[in-house]
């Protein structure tokens, strides 16, 4: 009886209290939209499974060297830089069925898949478990490209269906699609992390083998379910790619793009903001469990936080970008949110207020997730419908690279500053332990400075909604 009051009661709720609810548009309903959306899920699922789950693994339980493990967790960054060339290609791409984004969706999540695959026995070679001796150069190699084949399948994926996304949604709605697809993110993350932790609870080789190639095989399904039936074929377009010219080759487009004010500003503030919020990726939870003396709980409930900070992030920006606000000028508001949350966690130490400290957390999660949001959507409009791959690809090289540079000389300056401190070179009220930490969230706060002025120039202080014909750039000099 309470089931049936409760489904009754449900369905008798307004559509607009509930979340996304108004994201549909005729073009791209909201089934399709929600099974579209399985792509970003599948990335939240990979980057908890190699970051989170792996990351630990492979240094506690398989005693890999720490410096061996961020190598391997660095190679996905080699392919980073591509996704600007993968991205022109989805928009030039000549298929018999009139197809664009989904052969590149399907490449890529094929090399996932394979990469997935073979990654837990190239982890086991590694460790030395093979009953074959092999030599160490060699067994480095074959983990080596499990990861890079991981992270080519995975930027390629994400690429294709960014620019997939773009192309479906209406104008109107394509604000609201963005703060939908990271949220989805965040989703399989979270979610990836709780189960991963649960399977791997008693760990083994074989039960390692299962969770990884497991995590492969769950991938391929829902990506397959994801693009299946997106873009339709299309005789009509296949017909008129057979007898247009060939497309210029990339080196003259990007040129072209690359050669805007506007684009060369864009890209540099999307590095130095996403360089700001990843710094602290690294340092987190040590700072909260060393300085702080959190539990293994506490420290784990961070990434909650910092989750439950960027969805709130991405619902805002998604009702804000829907009322007409400029993008970049929700960009600024993130870095501006960040300055605050960074002062929270450096005085949480001095202070000894873990409760500073969780508010400091929640605050980096929103404002980076203003700042992400922002960025992607401006991306998304700065380019016509037929090269927004393009304009995507490029953003997401640079947000990739970005991010992953970030991590790694963020724990790095970390491990200098501490030893420098530590040492007595920096002086005597400068020998405590939370010095490292401190200097980390100094430098990125001053990289959020760097942001604002970066950004600057590219709010627009009166805001007319362009229409998808006319890129952004090309709006600002009007």
């Amino acid at each position: 009886m309470r089931i049936k009051t409760f489904s009754k009661f449900a369905r008798n709720l307004p559509a607009s209290w509930l979340p996304f609810a108004d994201v549909a548009s005729p073009g791209l309903p909201l089934p399709r939209l929600l099974r579209l959306s399985l792509f970003k899920v599948t990335m939240g699922m990979t980057t908890a499974l190699l970051i989170g789950t792996l990351n630990r693994v492979m240094i506690v339980e398989l005693g890999v060297s720490a410096w061996l493990v961020s190598l391997m967790l660095a190679l996905p960054l080699l392919v980073a830089p591509f996704r600007a060339v993968t991205g022109y290609h989805s928009d030039t791409h000549r298929s018999a069925f009139g197809w664009r984004r989904v052969p590149y969706m399907w490449g890529g999540s094929l090399i996932q898949f394979i990469g997935l695959a073979a990654m837990p026995f190239a982890l086991l070679l590694l460790t030395g478990g093979s009953y074959i001796p092999i030599p160490s150069w060699l067994a480095q190699g074959f983990a080596g490209l499990a990861f890079l084949l991981v992270g080519a399948g995975l930027q390629t994926s994400q690429t294709a269906g960014l620019a997939l996304a773009t192309d479906q949604a209406s104008e109107e709605t394509r604000p609201r699609v963005v703060a939908l697809l990271y949220t989805m993110l965040l989703v399989g993350a979270v979610s990836g992390s709780v189960i991963y932790s649960f399977l791997l609870s008693h760990f083994s080789a074989e039960r390692l083998i299962g969770v990884v190639q497991g995590t492969g095989q769950v991938v391929f399904l829902l990506n397959a379910i994801a693009l299946w039936k997106q873009e339709p074929r299309d005789p009509v377009r296949a017909a008129a790619m057979k007898k247009a010219a060939p497309p210029p080759p990339f080196k003259v487009v990007w040129k072209r793009f690359i050669s805007t004010t506007y684009a060369r500003r864009f890209l540099w503030a999307t590095a130095f903001g996403t360089v700001a919020f990843n710094m602290q990726d690294i340092v987190l939870e040590p700072y909260g469990g060393e300085i702080l003396h959190l539990s293994v709980g506490a420290t784990s409930a961070l990434t909650a936080m910092l989750a439950g900070g960027g969805l709130l992030g991405f619902w805002i920006a998604g009702r804000q970008l829907a009322r007409g606000i400029d993008p970049m000028r929700l960009a600024a508001y993130g870095a501006l949110a960040g300055l605050p949350a960074f002062t929270a966690v450096i005085f949480s130490a001095p202070l000894d207020a873990g409760w500073l400290f969780r508010i400091g957390a929640l605050g980096i999660g929103f404002g980076g997730g203003l700042f992400a949001v922002g960025t992607l959507f401006t991306a998304m409009r700065m380019e016509d419908k037929e090269s927004v791959g393009l304009a995507l690809g490029a953003w997401g090289a640079v947000q990739s690279t970005a991010a992953g540079l970030a991590m790694f000389f963020g724990g790095a300056l970390r491990d200098v500053v501490t030893q420098i401190s530590s040492a007595g070179f920096l002086g005597q009220g400068m020998a405590v332990s939370f010095t490292g930490y401190s200097v980390v969230y100094h430098v990125e706060m001053l990289f959020l400075f760097i942001t604002l002025v970066a950004v600057g120039p590219l709010v627009r202080k009166h805001v007319a909604r362009p229409s998808s014909s006319a890129p952004t750039h090309a709006l600002l000099k009007a």
